[in-house]
């Protein structure tokens, strides 16, 4: 019997699964129809246990793509999958129509499996440097299961690529890092050849302010994904008994945010109601590509705020990434509420949803 388990990473568990011994192979996405549920890119490990983790379609082929994996783990040979999804089943899943969707399914190479195309010490590679929060492609030969890895330093144009295919890898790859999105690459008559999949950093929100919102906040974004930091250099505030499971820095906001790093995956929300840590918090924020910005307070602090910035420099521009009042203006009350407007404007932001869209300060 099948037994999905909780809501892990399916990549940690694919490794965490072939080091502890077991045939275990991932399949990913490789194309789909134009508004499916689950891009290319997506994943789900299998495990010859009946273990799964992650979703390739959002249930209409789930299990065709397990019994499949089956066959890939004895044999070792990758496989396309390739499914005509009815009309039928799309409904089932959110979409207004039925179409096509390539998988690509690959077991695991371990000394106890050697018979897998996807090597584990690579795999392990992957997941280093996601954990360091650092950009990579798995590039994988479709028709032979070879994989390499490409990182943005690859992805600059090349005037010694040996081939007209390293020339073409190199574009594509440069395509995927700026788009975010993975992509095949295909010939000339649309035989796809490689897929290029960019491994997805985890989202991440700095919390500036361990105060009750945070409580509530911290938890709430890491059910939904987002690798939580708690900053906030008062000590008494900041500890394991009010925010179990999170990570806490007590350094100043802006020399925690300098030593962590802010990518354009990284999410910043300020709550102390304190300038002497929101203030250069904003200004650390503002000079970096964190995807959202977000300053609890009302019109009349957030105008205070705007002024104190333009004083130190800060365009009109600049500042009106701000979200400020923080979160979506749904009559919230109280901690819980307030931490699940400023959760769902984050969510609509990262998505590009006009929800999460700010006009900006003049």
């Amino acid at each position: 019997m099948t037994q999905v388990s909780s809501t892990r990473d399916p990549l940690d568990l694919l490794i965490e699964w072939a080091r502890a011994g077991q045939p275990c192979a991932l399949a990913t996405v490789t194309s789909t129809w134009g508004s499916s549920p689950r891009p290319a890119g997506s994943m789900m490990a299998v495990c010859a246990n009946g273990r799964i983790e992650g979703s390739v379609s959002g249930g209409c082929v789930e299990g065709a793509v397990i019994e499949e994996a089956g066959s890939i783990m004895a044999t070792g040979h990758p496989a396309t999958l390739s499914y005509g999804v009815s009309s039928d089943d799309a409904w089932a899943v959110g979409l207004a129509c039925g179409g096509l969707l390539d998988v690509y399914v690959a077991a695991v190479r371990t000394p106890m499996h050697p018979q897998g195309t996807l090597d584990l010490a690579m795999l392990e590679t992957v997941a280093e440097n996601r954990r360091s929060r650092v950009p990579v492609i798995v590039a994988t030969d479709l028709a032979t299961g070879t994989s390499r890895l490409l990182y943005q330093t690859d992805a600059a144009p090349d005037v010694h690529a040996t081939s007209d295919l390293d020339t073409r890898l190199t574009a594509r790859a440069r395509v995927v890092f700026e788009t975010g999105r993975s992509l095949r690459l295909e010939d000339e008559a649309g035989q796809a050849l490689w897929f290029l999949h960019l491994i997805p950093m985890p989202p991440r929100m700095l919390i500036v302010g361990a105060v009750h919102i945070a409580q509530v906040l911290a938890p709430m974004a890491q059910t939904t994904g987002f690798s939580v930091t708690v900053i906030d250099p008062r000590t008494q505030l900041a500890t394991a008994e009010r925010f179990p499971g999170i990570t806490l820095e007590t350094d100043w906001p802006d020399e925690t945010m300098a030593r962590l790093g802010v990518d354009n995956q990284t999410a910043i929300v300020t709550l102390t109601h304190d300038a002497k840590l929101d203030d250069p918090t904003l200004q650390y924020a503002l000079n970096g590509d964190a995807f959202y910005i977000g300053a609890l307070g009302s019109r009349k602090t957030q105008a205070s705020r705007v002024e104190r910035l333009r004083e130190a420099g800060f365009s009109t521009e600049q500042i009106a990434r701000i979200h400020g009042p923080v979160g979506l203006a749904i009559g919230a009350v109280g901690a819980a509420e307030i931490a699940l407007s400023i959760l769902a404007e984050i969510v609509a932001v990262r998505h590009n949803k006009p929800l999460g869209r700010i006009s900006g300060w003049t």
